[in-house]
This record gives C-alpha cells, sequence and structure tokens, in this order.
C-alpha cells in the first residue's frame, strides 16, 4: 500500500535517484560508485552530482571524501512535519498516553491514500520504531493505526486503497485481502485495533480511532510495545488507548469550536 511508483528514468528522475543513494550509502559516497550504482556515466553522474550540490540537496565532503545529504533536506522535512503538526493538546493527550502506556505513543492521518504518522511522542526507553516517524507513510495492513483508519472508511474507498498487493513485512503481516477485509471488520465492532508482529518481530501495537463531530473517523492514536510486555498489559493499555482518543477528539472539537 505503501510502494513507491517507479522514477521517472528523466534527468530530474536521475537527480532523485542519485539522492536515494546518497541516503542509502551515507557520508562519503563516491562518483564511481553512485554510477556504478545506478547505471550511469560518470560524465552524466558528475553533472547531477554538481546541480544537486548547488542546489543543497547534497553536499561535497572532505571527511569523509565524497557526497552526502544536503541541508535542505532537512529543511523539507522539518516543513513537512510542521505541515502534519497536531494541536498542542492532542500532543499533551499522546505524552500523557506515553507516561500512562510506556510505551511509543502515535497519531496518525490520511495524507491522500497514504497513512502518514503526524505526531511521536517516545522517549529512549520506550522508543518509536524507526519504521513510525512523523511524515513517514506507514504500511497501513500491519500497523494498528492504519487498520483503524482503513476500517474508517466505506467500501469504496477500501477497494481503492487496497489496489496494490499487500506487502509482507514479516511472517506474521496479513496479506490476503480478504482476511485483512474480516480483520477490519472486527476492528469496527470492537473500536479499536491490534498488530502482533505484523510490521516488526516482537513488536506489538494497539489504536483506537479519533472522531469528528459527525462520528466520522479523523485520525487514529495508538501505542508500540513489545510483544510480551502487551501479553502482560492487553487490558490495560486497551483502555489508556481508548481513553486517549476520546481525549484528543474532545481537543479538536474544542479547537474546531473555538474557530
Amino acid at each position: 500500500m505503501v510502494a513507491r511508483p517507479p522514477v521517472a528514468d528523466t534527468s530530474v528522475g536521475r537527480a532523485l535517484r542519485v539522492v536515494e543513494v546518497v541516503a542509502e550509502i551515507g557520508d562519503g559516497v563516491t562518483t564511481k560508485s553512485i554510477a556504478r550504482r545506478l547505471g550511469l556515466t560518470l560524465p552524466t553522474t558528475y553533472r547531477l552530482l554538481a546541480t544537486l550540490v548547488d542546489e543543497g540537496y547534497l553536499v561535497r565532503l572532505r571527511e569523509p571524501r565524497g557526497y552526502g545529504l544536503g541541508y535542505r533536506l532537512g529543511e523539507l522535512a522539518r516543513r513537512l512535519s510542521d505541515q502534519l503538526a497536531m494541536p498542542w493538546p492532542v500532543r499533551g493527550v499522546l505524552h500523557d498516553v506515553h507516561r500512562a502506556a510506556e510505551g511509543a505513543a502515535y497519531y496518525a492521518v490520511f495524507r491522500d491514500d497514504l497513512v502518514v504518522i503526524a505526531h511521536v511522542d517516545d522517549c529512549p526507553t520506550h522508543s518509536a520504531p524507526a519504521a513510525m516517524r512523523v511524515g513517514q507513510p506507514v504500511p497501513a495492513h500491519a500497523v494498528a493505526v492504519g487498520k483503524v483508519l482503513l476500517a474508517g472508511v466505506d467500501r469504496r474507498r477500501l477497494a481503492e486503497l487496497l489496489v496494490e498487493p499487500l506487502r509482507p513485512l514479516t511472517g506474521k503481516t496479513v496479506v490476503d485481502r480478504a482476511g485483512l477485509v474480516r480483520e477490519l471488520e472486527r476492528v469496527r465492532e470492537a473500536g479499536v485495533a491490534v498488530e502482533m508482529g505484523e510490521l516488526l518481530p516482537g513488536r506489538a501495537g494497539l489504536a483506537a480511532p479519533v472522531r469528528g463531530n459527525r462520528g466520522e473517523v479523523i485520525g487514529a492514536l495508538g501505542i508500540s510495545v513489545t510483544g510480551s510486555d502487551f501479553a502482560l498489559r492487553r487490558a490495560g493499555l486497551e483502555r489508556v488507548v481508548r481513553d486517549g482518543a476520546a481525549r484528543a477528539a474532545h481537543a479538536l472539537a474544542e479547537r474546531s469550536a473555538a474557530g
């Protein structure tokens, strides 16, 4: 559901692939390495690198000698985070959920056809998985917050969202479309979604819908804990998440009423 479309074989497409290679390899990647990885000629690679450095998307490093990601990318990431930013009252609710659940807390929303993390509240002791970061699309079929949001749409919209094959992330990921649809029915009835090792082995998640004034699902509030912790404290964690989702809905309604 979150598979990226292929990059066009144009100058812009090749430049984007260069940035991705630098991001994957890290600081100090050489021109020859990039050209070899992408099947480009050295002159073409040099031209692309020069443009990307001039525009701030890459930097040329002295130590380690080679190229690295540029600071303009950080600026763009901050702008995306700002655009997705949740109101302070909702952030406060996420912080309370994090502390009460002793696990990373999330707020997720639809951004067009993708489920995106809008806010994370975690700490070094209860850190968020790398796959769950602000501004990052997540595989909705494999995470509790995604299941909540999928369960909140009508059948026609759900069919549109499930056009692409469901990607297996672990041996427990639900990849059968009919099986996922049945699970979403259970989520609607129970008012809560669960993931058990479907995104990452040994991790569990639980989420509840945040509803708007008309009862529609406008977001999902969830937590991530270890699988063993989830098994021991499931009932208590569910209460924390349901209460947090209700409080977030109330905070958003008050903010909307205040204009």
